[in-house]
């Protein structure tokens, strides 16, 4: 409703909605976890740490820290130093088992390092980029950008078990989207898009169309005008709340339940095997039927 006096402002653009990859991601894989990790605030209580993720974060610093290095100093032993001056201990079963994924990890990114040329200067490393569309406003934080010839490539590592595909690569719509808000903040074509597994030093490539580009974006505006149409109304729901008590609402979004059936309905669970994995397990019912519980460290490949 309008104040009195006020005219409604018909025709009006509707506010774009800001998302990150990730928050496009989460939404479509359970709205009720999208709805934990950015709308719930205070947010519920997260698990313990995973110690996989601890590797993922550890490696992904090292690599960026290496370029950062001068010329000379970009070395496959310098890989190894910057990997066990910023390893992350968090979610691993012991000591030993933490100084075991550290060397690793430490010959992961040497023998990665020892693959590249020091002198083939990144466009960007841990590079933010952003584009926005008459829905979505967009943004994202790359690995790496490559120019190579006239165009730019964007370059994600990867340090998971689980070996990759041509389709992992062409399917990824965080990647899509990298490559689009790069090809405008830098102003050169930007439409091939790798995935490295630092592991195994592997590389999948896939090179996209404007046409497949343009399916990606669209995509995440479809999923950007369901979350936002979500967004709308649990705002309106706890400003409902806020003018009736005083801090009961956020007891609720803390306990991550009590809320109306028909808001909790339009932020239903997915429940399903990756349950197992999910920070907010323990606030969701359907979650625990679906999954079973993980040990922090049971991300991490076997080690025998």
């Amino acid at each position: 409703m309008t104040q009195q006096g006020q005219l409604p402002l018909d025709g009006m653009p509707k506010r774009l909605y800001t998302c990150t990859p990730s928050r496009l991601n989460t939404w479509l894989d359970c709205p009720r976890r999208y709805r934990f990790t950015y709308l719930d605030r205070p947010a519920p209580l997260k698990g313990p740490a995973w110690a996989h993720n601890s590797v993922g974060a550890s490696v992904h610093n090292a690599l960026a820290g290496w370029w950062r290095e001068p010329y000379e100093r970009r070395t496959p032993a310098m890989a190894a130093i910057l990997l066990s001056k910023g390893w992350i201990t968090e979610g691993f079963r012991d000591q030993e088992q933490s100084t075991l994924w550290r060397d690793r990890a430490r010959a992961m990114v040497s023998g990665y390092a020892s693959t590249l040329d020091p002198s083939d200067e990144p466009v960007g490393v841990e590079r933010t980029v952003a584009t926005r569309t008459s829905v979505i406003a967009v943004s994202g934080r790359v690995d790496r950008i490559d120019r190579r010839g006239d165009e730019l490539v964007i370059v994600d590592y990867k340090t998971g078990r689980r070996p990759l595909t041509e389709d992992d690569a062409r399917s990824s719509l965080a990647l899509a989207i990298y490559a689009v808000a790069s090809a405008r903040v830098m102003r050169r074509a930007c439409r091939t898009v790798e995935l490295h597994h630092v592991p195994t030093g592997s590389i999948v490539q896939w090179t996209h169309t404007d046409e497949s580009l343009a399916r990606h974006i669209g995509r995440a505006e479809d999923i950007a005008r369901e979350a936002s149409e979500a967004d709308e109304r649990y705002r309106d729901w706890r400003a409902g709340a806020g003018d009736r008590a005083d801090d009961r609402a956020s007891d609720r979004a803390r306990a991550g339940a009590s809320i109306p059936a028909r808001l909790d309905a339009s932020l239903p669970p997915r429940p399903g095997p990756m349950c197992s994995w999910c920070d907010y397990r323990r606030h969701c019912p359907e979650g625990q039927v679906a999954s079973t519980p993980h040990q922090p460290w049971d991300g991490l490949a076997d080690t025998d």
